[in-house]
């Protein structure tokens, strides 16, 4: 398989038309196999995979220094084409807790300073600041991650669910390559001021959660046990009613699925791609089996006929409960 390449925006990087999120192998969802998680970064990058996403505080830099393992033990070709997303600012405490985000130029450098030394790498080619201090003007976020791109440690400007005056302002400062979001067939909400915004910059969007975090792979079911650490175990989308709601939307895209011969992962990552050339989804897979069904998506092309069945089974707002619990919701800048 040949993966098709898109630029993030107008002024990022060409990358692979689907780029691998890392934080599922080493927090978030449960127990990952570190083995496994090495040997899918090297399947990706051997697949043609170029984008490898990580934020600095995915279990406390762990994630970082997996990528840094895998890219170290990758052949020499495979390592040299592999480009670094790094989302930063996002505070923990020793019992993984969240006490907020810093977006203080000089915790810009800090952050940027402990993410080179555990990736192993002289430069991060996309670096943003995971959500927007509240207590910091954007600007100045913005302007400390310009001065690494002027030093070299950095090579292009991201943002991260980011809303969109914060977007423009971010864009007057210094060039913005991409907005990272989640998008997903039952998270539509930047269809209505985001995507417009980017789009009107020359912004691209790298979309996570494409699969909502499992929920729409075609793998989850209601009965499913989740552990304590395990995200969903409290997010409202995987909560009671709303959960057999949700998968009621599921199995509706399955019937579509199974019409055209692919799995309804497929379609889900299928329907982003089909979304707009200046759309990349990373794709959540910590595993080899879960990989190649994501890239087999690449080889899905969906009609007008088939987006009108999509949109017939699964319309916009269909999805039961907010994407994250309240308290994260209070610290998004953008639409929930």
């Amino acid at each position: 398989m040949t993966i098709p390449t898109r630029t993030l925006g107008t002024t990022g990087p060409q990358v692979s038309a689907l780029g691998l999120g890392c934080m599922g192998m080493s927090a978030l969802y449960g127990e990952a196999d570190r083995t496994e998680s090495i040997a899918t970064i090297h399947a990706a990058l051997e697949a043609g995979v170029t984008l490898l996403d990580t934020g600095d505080f995915y279990a406390m830099g762990h994630n970082e220094m997996l990528i840094g393992e895998a890219l170290r033990t990758a052949p020499a070709a495979r390592r040299e084409q592999a480009l670094t997303s790094v989302k930063f600012g996002a505070l923990r405490d020793p019992a993984g807790g969240w006490s907020g985000y810093d977006g203080r130029p000089a915790a810009v450098k800090n952050f940027a300073a402990y993410s080179l030394q555990r990736l192993g790498v002289d430069h991060i080619d996309v670096y943003r600041i995971a959500r927007v201090d509240p207590g910091v003007p954007i600007e100045e976020t913005v302007g400390a991650i310009a001065e690494l791109v002027e030093q070299g440690y950095v090579r292009h400007i991201g943002l991260s669910e980011a809303s969109a005056d914060a977007i423009r302002r971010a864009a007057a400062t210094a060039p913005i390559s991409d907005l990272q979001i989640e998008y997903a067939i039952i998270t539509r909400d930047i269809e209505r001021e985001i995507l417009p915004t980017t789009r009107e910059l020359g912004i691209g969007i790298t979309a996570y959660g494409v699969l909502s975090r499992g929920l729409i792979s075609g793998h989850f079911t209601q009965d499913r046990q989740l552990g304590a650490q395990d995200f969903r175990a409290f997010s409202p989308r995987f909560q009671g009613d709303n959960l057999r709601r949700n998968l009621e939307l599921v199995e509706a895209l399955r019937k579509i699925a199974e019409e055209k011969g692919v799995t309804v992962a497929q379609i889900a990552i299928a329907w982003v791609l089909s979304r707009g050339t200046d759309i990349v989804p990373l794709v959540g897979a910590r595993t080899r089996e879960r990989l190649s069904e994501s890239l087999g998506a690449l080889d899905v092309t969906l009609d007008a006929a088939d987006l009108a069945a999509i949109e017939e089974a699964v319309p916009e707002g269909a999805a039961a409960g907010t994407r994250y619990p309240a308290v994260q919701m209070a610290h998004l800048g953008t639409e929930q």
